[in-house]
């Protein structure tokens, strides 16, 4: 019998530093069915994880990513604005993530989310891709975005990978992206889950976020859906059994 997939949310962002390996052990460590995380490219051209376009809310510099080389990032703190416990804490590359995963065997699924909405890094798609590639065989990857362009480019480089189309506002489902590219699967924001056509939610897999009150969590799982997305992964987990 198919159950609802519990995919932690930039890693266990609730319960450490998001985005950083601290945050994916702990993903680990509950057992989530899958992790997801987000990338950019620092100035010297390197895969990295982190969410904003900017270091300023989570670490403990100021500027774009896109400004600053790998030596540079790695240089600052990123896990005291969550504690201070956690001020070894540094913004992982994506390959550093995909080795933690493998020598934790991990066999679920990595959801990685390419934000291009903002700054279109040149050739990331490829680097993306050709990262994961020695992975695919453990585990699956999904890759995600707000902006069309990049998933059509992830399928126009790589036939076989699984795209995945986020939106925040009603209306903005699409199951294809022109030029012959079908959308396999909807990442939308939990509020307007309502909103979307119960025949084309049968098509598609959804993958709703943010999904962190019981009474969400209680909607996903009794209606099937095939992932939720949360911060807090044990709490999903628990509640599933």
């Amino acid at each position: 019998m198919a159950y609802t997939k519990i995919i932690a949310h930039r890693g266990s962002r609730g319960n450490r530093p998001e985005n950083t390996l601290e945050a994916f052990q702990e993903a680990l460590k509950v057992s989530s069915d899958g992790i997801e995380l987000d990338v950019h490219l620092s100035k010297d051209g390197q895969v990295v994880v982190i969410h904003d376009e900017t270091v300023d809310r989570t670490t403990s510099g100021k500027g774009y990513v896109k400004d600053m080389t790998l030596k540079q990032l790695k240089e600052l703190d990123a896990g005291s604005w969550f504690d201070p416990k956690y001020s070894n804490a540094r913004i992982p590359t994506l390959q550093e993530v995909l080795d933690l995963l493998a020598e934790n065997h991990f066999s679920g699924v990595l959801n990685v989310e390419l934000k291009t909405d903002v700054f279109q890094y040149y050739a990331i798609e490829e680097q993306v891709l050709a990262l994961a590639e020695p992975y695919l065989a453990q585990f699956s990857v999904i890759y995600s975005s707000f902006h069309y362009e990049t998933l059509k480019k992830i399928k126009e480089l790589r036939q076989d990978s699984k795209i995945a189309l986020l939106f925040s506002k009603k209306g903005k489902q699409r199951l294809d992206l022109g030029e012959g590219i079908a959308v396999e699967g909807w990442h939308p924001k939990f509020s307007i889950l309502r909103s979307l056509p119960p025949f084309e939610q049968s098509k598609i897999p959804l993958r709703v976020w943010t999904v962190n009150r019981k009474v969400e969590m209680q909607v996903c799982l009794l209606k099937n859906i095939d992932s939720m997305i949360k911060d807090y992964p044990e709490r999903a987990l628990q509640m599933r059994k």
